[in-house]
């Protein structure tokens, strides 16, 4: 029997949320990042360490450390010191006075404690199952909530931030132990206590990840500042690429989107070497977000290696100068697991398995966790076994490392500690980092990338822009911020602003073009979710407009987008094949 080749195996776990602050006012509208800190970024962290053979790619968006550096800091001020935290969800932990019960403050902070996957976390506690109750019988009667008391509040809240701890924090503090069985009747002193936990747990993910990475056993990358698409910035027709028929925004294009793009990109790499230390060698482009001319912007800033959805890859192999690749491919489909070289530029790209991603994003979290396991790495020692032997294997898992575990048992504990160790522990297939197999003198080094002359312009979701562009209120949010770009060029250019007032105003910019607000514009979409993000960005282009010194348009006033969908996963997730 002819033995199987050492094959590499990539797991890249993306990290990101939006600015959830006003900028303004410095006030947190949503606690999506703390909370997946305390949950997600916490016990990703934690199973690598569990698991010293494992290694992984990280990717943490620069917009996302600067949440978590905020967070840090004021959680510290807070416990030294009782500065104000502007986060009102965590404030409730604090001793800052409450709203009145019946009011429209308490209703909405209420109503935050409940966002929680009811059947894998508020379930899975018989106190918070028992205040949701209460919760759920008040909202049937109008005015139901005024008959709550600063006592309910506080429980909700209390169990609210214990249902969203990670599994490395609920196994091994005493502390997090104390507090369950408390069960009610929580007091300043016991909300101190999960302060203190929750502050240890956000001030240590940053030294934890930057420890993995000094020991070789994890590589650390990011992405453009505050997560643009970037060939949208460079070129709104390269949605035509995959999308020939899409209708595309009144606006020709992102007015000095070139310059943003670069922009996007000195800014978050130096947001990133400042909390990490280092330079990244990878870059995530947002949503994997790809195109000919992105790949040589990412090369002059430094950057040898990305990737994206095979989606593209598949578009890609259909373009005129592709034929021997295609060919290639064709004849042999597991060949694509590996680098491939995209015309002379000296970015590398990878394309991931969608398939097998998807797997883990939307499948697995109702399996046995051993069942899970042994199916996903069946299928890696398949592909393994049918690769071709004359260039080194790399299978590539790239998959959002935060929005998937909350869908399995116990934040998919066992999934994934079950996961790395089974292929620890296997003979053939090896966990390795992306700059790993490209190092020239590494064992497992790919040493000969396939060559593509051209990119068909995609992301991961679909191998297209449809998520962000191309339909009517996507297109209609592309025209406001097309706008509000050229309200900032003619007042920078007026030299009206001095050079911190210029600073703010770009910084403000940054937030506008990230990609979150139009993944959510679209009625497939819930509709808390839409309303959410549909006003978080309103808000930021009219806080743009006010930094500028400029009175926002009253068009600002009026939603974009409603929503009524239903998608998996809350939509927080997409499948990379439609």
């Amino acid at each position: 029997m002819t033995a199987v080749p050492e094959t590499s195996v990539v797991f890249l776990w993306h990290m990101h949320q939006p600015d959830y602050r006003d900028c303004l006012t410095g006030e947190y509208y949503f606690p999506w990042t703390y909370l997946h800190a305390i949950k997600d970024y916490t016990d990703m962290a934690g199973h690598l360490e569990n698991n010293p053979g494992t290694k992984a790619v990280f990717n943490y968006v620069p917009i996302l450390i600067e949440q978590l550096a905020d967070y840090d800091q004021q959680l510290n001020a807070y416990l030294s010191k009782g500065d104000p935290v502007t986060d009102p969800l965590l404030g409730l932990l604090t001793t800052a006075e409450r709203p009145e019960p019946g009011s429209e403050r308490f209703a909405e902070l209420l109503q935050k404690c409940t966002r929680a996957n009811r059947e894998r976390i508020i379930e899975r506690f018989e106190p918070y199952q028992q205040l949701m109750s209460l919760y759920d019988n008040s909202i049937t009667i109008a005015g139901g909530d005024r008959y709550f008391n600063q006592q309910y509040l506080t429980d909700m809240c209390v169990w609210y931030h214990l249902g969203w701890l990670g599994e490395t924090i609920r196994r091994d503090n005493p502390t997090v132990e104390a507090l369950q069985q408390q069960a009610f009747n929580y007091t300043a002193e016991h909300c101190r206590d999960l302060l203190q936990i929750i502050y240890s747990a956000i001030s240590g993910i940053i030294p934890r990840h930057k420890k993995l990475a000094e020991s070789g056993q994890a590589e650390l990358i990011t992405s453009p500042y505050a997560h643009p698409i970037l060939p949208l910035l460079l070129d709104l027709n390269s949605t035509r690429d995959a999308m020939p028929a899409a209708p595309l925004p009144e606006s020709p294009e992102y007015p000095g989107g070139e310059e943003r793009a670069h922009w996007q990109m000195r800014h978050g790499l130096a947001v990133f070497k400042k909390h990490f230390g280092t330079a990244p060698k990878g870059c995530w482009a947002s949503e994997g977000a790809l195109s000919d001319a992105t790949l040589r912007l990412l090369g002059e800033h430094g950057i040898e290696w990305s990737a994206t959805g095979d989606s593209v890859l598949f578009n890609s192999l259909r373009g005129d100068g592709n034929h021997e690749a295609s060919e290639r491919i064709k004849h042999d489909p597991n060949s694509r697991h590996t680098a491939f070289q995209v015309g002379q530029d000296g970015v590398k790209v990878f394309f991931r398995d969608d398939g097998l991603s998807d797997k883990i994003g939307f499948e697995y979290a109702n399996w046995h966790a051993d069942d899970a396991v042994g199916d996903f790495v069946h299928h890696l020692e398949n592909i393994a076994k049918a690769a071709p032997k004359d260039n080194h294997t790399v299978i590539s898992i790239v998959m959002d490392g935060e929005n998937a575990w909350e869908y399995y048992p116990e934040n998919a504990w066992y999934f994934i500690d079950a996961l790395y160790k089974k292929i620890e522990e296997h003979p053939f297939l090896v966990t390795r980092t992306y700059s790993e197999v490209l190092h020239p003198e590494s064992d497992a080094a790919t040493t000969n990338p396939i060559s593509l002359e051209h990119l068909c312009a995609g992301s991961w979701v679909y191998g297209t822009f449809s998520t962000w562009i191309g339909d009517s209120e996507k297109n209609h949010a592309w025209d406001i911020l097309c706008e509000a770009k050229r309200a900032y060029d003619h007042v920078v250019s007026s030299g009206k602003l001095n050079d911190e007032q210029v600073n703010e105003a770009s910084l403000q910019l940054a937030l506008c073009e990230g990609s979150d607000w139009f993944w959510w514009f679209g009625d497939y979409n819930p509709s808390d979710s839409v309303r959410d993000f549909d006003r978080l960005f309103r808000q930021h282009i009219s806080n743009l407009y006010t930094s500028l010194g400029l009175v926002p348009p009253e068009s600002l006033n009026t939603p974009i987008s409603i929503g009524s969908g239903a998608p998996a996963n809350g939509g927080v997730m997409r499948q990379g094949h439609q």
